[in-house]
């Protein structure tokens, strides 16, 4: 099993790429340097509670989503929530509007699906 502050890290790069952001832009938001953001990433340094916060306020995101599902234990209770993770996320970035044609569109796709 994968450190701990590696599996940590790889979530934390996937929420900095789904929102098309660098290192460098991660690091301004969050107020650390970017070189820690990369040495969090790649899991050769452990986060503090207080770094996770600042991170997750960069991303906008629950410390809840950031951590959810991180561990092999989780995943087999959970299923598939991190495609659920990415999915709001995604929509996170759209107005109402967008959402609720998206929303139409799933509920149409899973009506030709059954």
């Amino acid at each position: 099993m994968a450190e701990l502050s590696q599996l940590v890290g790889n979530r934390i790069r996937e929420f900095r790429k789904m929102q098309h952001l660098s290192q460098e832009e991660l690091a301004e938001k969050c107020g650390m340097h970017r070189a820690h953001i990369g040495q969090l990433e790649r899991g050769e340094k452990n986060a503090s509670l207080i770094s996770i916060q600042s991170i997750c306020h960069g991303l906008q995101i629950t410390m809840d989503e950031l951590l959810y599902g991180i561990m092999p234990d989780d995943d087999a209770t959970t299923g598939s929530s991190r495609v659920t993770d990415q999915v709001n996320q995604l929509l996170k970035g759209l107005d109402e509007a967008d959402q609720l044609v998206i929303y139409h569109m799933l509920v149409e796709v899973l009506k030709l699906k059954s």
